[in-house]
């Protein structure tokens, strides 16, 4: 298990029991070439039965043998203008404008666990002993520059992770134009790409569309990974469903500018590469300097989509997020934002906590309006200190009023974020993201402060440093809410101008970093207009991310059923807000806003003292029933029974060893209907389960082969169809399962 290297024939095999990877040294060239990805198979002394070569009418990379086209071989991590025509996974330009590259191997390096990416966030183990990595060392020595491409394998998990390093070890600079983060050759394009598409307010919505000869790709370049597209995509095979069948994932630890993409050739051949995306990226690599991309993470699952997903909830929840709220229980919360926009004073937000206090909340968020004289979205955004008309005591009075009221006390932050008028801006206008002699575009009345200069960042540290360290402040809502335009740094150099968006971007992973540090018990949640920035990189330094500013029920349903692709429900944030719904306008049961609201780490977007005497009875039971269940929820393995954006029911569960919890959701009330059956996952087979409210017993393999039969009926009692009580649209059922002795 772990690395085996085959040394005569230079053949590198990782593996572990559910998954193999192989390739190996071309021996005339000494580039790599890919042999093997999939299921895991037993190792042995070559591997040179895998190899494949023909005669083609191409051009040929040695005279003499017509069967050393790059065209026709499939690598590791291929470049152009030397015999392949596809996209290359690097590209790098020197002084005198040539840019093709020929790395060779020199050698390679075995590593028990896995190493650091910083300054990048990074999944991680916590003993060697979880993980292998393999580092291969190339050297071109025309450019006098190497390539160190890593592999990591998971000793218990179906996880690849690959990153590749640039170090310039000339005495001049070169330009790394391109540096995919992986790139992977496949043997046949029977497969549909599956991905995560959509815009502010329906974010993360799944896509699949079947493979074709060309490129077919997804993409960001508006500095951050977009509500547009999610830095994932999964290849499936085309029988393989929700629990069955190959299925390959790729997801990019990054929140900037990013490409997913996927080849086709004329000869059926498949090329998924990802990282940073090329477009307007340019990096200028100074002598004994390096460039180190992002991390890829691969899963490979030959249990469906969600055998992938259950592999990336494991990782990212132990793996990935880190620090205090790792392995605790998230509180539940109320935010005033929707409750009260800009409009609120001590008062009101004072009366909100006593109500919501009075019903089992454990946390108030106050959102934005806060600072400086922000009563609305056109000013004040940098003003970093408090609205005395709105809070005469300030932050830090405020804060402790609430924890004396027995709750927690949570912050909105827009730290990347400037509007004109401003203290912040008066002082340093040089400070934004503009070309000169360009207008400056706007997007919510706020323009994009430019992190990537590092005055910038400890400046905006300092500012909500002074209201952290004085206030009584357990949780932050970091929000950013708009794209980068006219991307352009005064701080940088003209060669140097492609750097922006990346440099940006490690600029707000240096704050992250530095707020988590100082402040290791605040829990951070990232926000961007929503689902702008859900992202494993935000991850990295905050347990949960906004999944999306509409919290419409039926909406989210979509919305995070595509999240959980890719992401635990842990870092799913969802809340339960008020009706009619201020997205969509659309009237949902409190019952059925809560069911989905549950399936992450569920708060309240809502004023609670506009609730009735019944509905505070209900949010009362709701947050109980979050409270017993909420480490069930962050732990247990998720189900999607039936997750199909398009049907009209839905069904989700999440399941540990003894107990379980099933969601089934019916959008829209049919008359007459059949017989519904939903068949149920992850049981113990044997065990016998008692579903809560009914009087029958079922063994596993009955809830998972035969299921549990869905009534309408929901009074329990025989009767025409006239006469039943309807539950009519937007109605679920939740079922709880407790495993109970024969």
């Amino acid at each position: 298990m772990g690395i085996q290297v085959n040394e005569e024939q230079k053949e590198f095999h990782l593996f572990n029991g559910e998954v193999s990877y192989i390739f190996r040294v071309i021996e005339k060239s000494g580039q790599l070439e890919h042999l093997y990805y999939g299921r895991n198979i037993t190792h042995r002394r070559s591997f040179k039965h895998l190899i494949e070569r023909e005669v083609r009418p191409s051009c040929n990379r040695f005279e003499g043998d017509h069967t050393s086209s790059f065209e026709h071989i499939k690598q590791e991590y291929p470049a152009f203008g030397t015999t392949d025509y596809r996209y290359p996974a690097h590209r790098i330009t020197r002084s005198d404008g040539s840019s093709v590259t020929d790395f060779q191997y020199t050698g390679y390096q075995i590593i028990k666990g896995k190493p650091s990416l910083a300054p990048l966030p990074a999944t991680y183990v916590e003993e060697k002993e979880e993980a292998d990595t393999l580092v291969i060392t190339l050297y071109d020595s025309v450019l006098h520059c190497t390539l160190r491409l890593s592999y990591t394998i998971y000793r218990n998990r179906n996880v690849i992770c690959r990153n590749a390093c640039f170090v310039n070890e000339g005495s001049e600079s070169v330009y790394v134009n391109n540096a995919m983060s992986a790139s992977l050759d496949l043997p046949d394009d029977q497969y549909e790409m599956v991905h995560l598409a959509g815009a502010w307010a329906r974010e993360t919505h799944k896509e699949t569309k079947k493979i074709t000869k060309g490129i077919q790709s997804i993409y960001s370049a508006r500095g951050a990974s977009s509500h547009v597209h999610n830095p994932f995509l999964a290849l499936k095979r085309l029988d393989a469903t929700e629990h069955s069948g190959e299925v390959m994932g790729f997801s990019l630890v990054y929140s900037g500018n990013f490409l997913a993409q996927v080849e086709v050739d004329t000869y059926q051949v498949t090329r998924v590469m990802m990282g940073i995306n090329p477009f307007l990226f340019k990096w200028k690599l100074n002598a004994e300097e390096s460039f180190q991309t992002p991390e890829c993470v691969m899963v490979y699952s030959d249990e469906g989509l969600n055998g992938m997903s259950q592999s990336y909830h494991a990782l990212y929840r132990d793996r990935l997020v880190r620090g205090y709220w790792r392995d605790r229980d998230r509180p539940v919360l109320i935010n005033n934002w929707e409750a009260t926009y800009f409009n609120f004073n001590e008062e009101k937000i004072l009366s909100i906590v006593d109500t919501a206090r009075e019903l089992g909340i454990e946390l108030f968020v106050l959102d934005d309006g806060w600072f400086g004289e922000r009563n609305d979205d056109t000013s004040s955004l940098g003003d970093w200190f408090a609205n005395k008309k709105k809070l005469p005591g300030g932050i830090e009075g405020l804060s402790a009023k609430v924890n004396e009221a027995g709750m927690k006390f949570g912050l909105w932050f827009e730290p990347e974020m400037v509007c004109r008028g401003t203290r912040l801006f008066e002082e340093h206008p040089d400070w934004i993201i503009q070309t000169p002699g360009r207008t400056a575009s706007h997007g919510r009345n706020q323009f994009v402060l430019d992190f990537s200069r590092p005055e910038v960042v400890e400046h905006v540290f300092t500012l909500m440093d002074n209201i952290l360290k004085k206030a009584e402040i357990s949780y932050i809502k970091w929000d950013m809410n708009r794209y980068i335009t006219e991307a352009y740094s005064p701080s940088l150099q003209a060669d140097q101008q492609g750097e922006v968006f990346h440099r940006y971007i490690l600029g707000v992973y240096q704050l992250l970093g530095r707020i988590t540090d100082n402040y290791p018990e605040i829990l951070l949640e990232s926000c961007a207009g929503g689902g702008a920035r859900f992202d494993p990189g935000m991850l990295y330094y905050s347990p949960q991310i906004w999944t999306s500013d509409n919290t419409d029920a039926v909406e989210r349903l979509k919305i995070q059923s595509g999240a959980s692709l890719v992401y635990p429900l842990s870092s799913i944030g969802s809340h339960v807000s008020e009706i009619p719904n201020h997205q969509v306008g659309r009237l949902t049961p409190i019952e059925s806003r809560a069911n989905t609201a549950y399936f992450g780490t569920f708060g309240y977007e809502l004023d609670p003292g506009k609730l009735n005497k019944e509905e505070k009875q209900q949010v009362k039971q709701q947050v109980a029933f979050f409270k017993q269940y909420r480490g069930l929820i962050r732990k247990g393995s998720f189900y999607r029974l039936q997750a199909d954006a398009d049907l009209n029911d839905v069904a989700w569960m999440v399941v540990s060893k003894d107990e379980a919890i099933v969601l089934s959701f019916r959008i829209l009330a049919k008359p007459n209907d059949s017989y519904r059956r939903l068949k149920l996952k992850g049981l113990e087979p044997e065990k016998l389960y008692k579903i809560e409210g009914k009087e029958t017993t079922h063994y596993g393999d009955e809830l998972m082969n035969a299921g549990i039969i869905l009534s309408e009926d929901y009074t329990g009692r025989a009767q025409e169809f006239w006469q039943r009580e309807k539950p009519g649209d937007f109605a679920s059922e939740l079922f709880i399962l407790k495993a109970v002795k024969d």
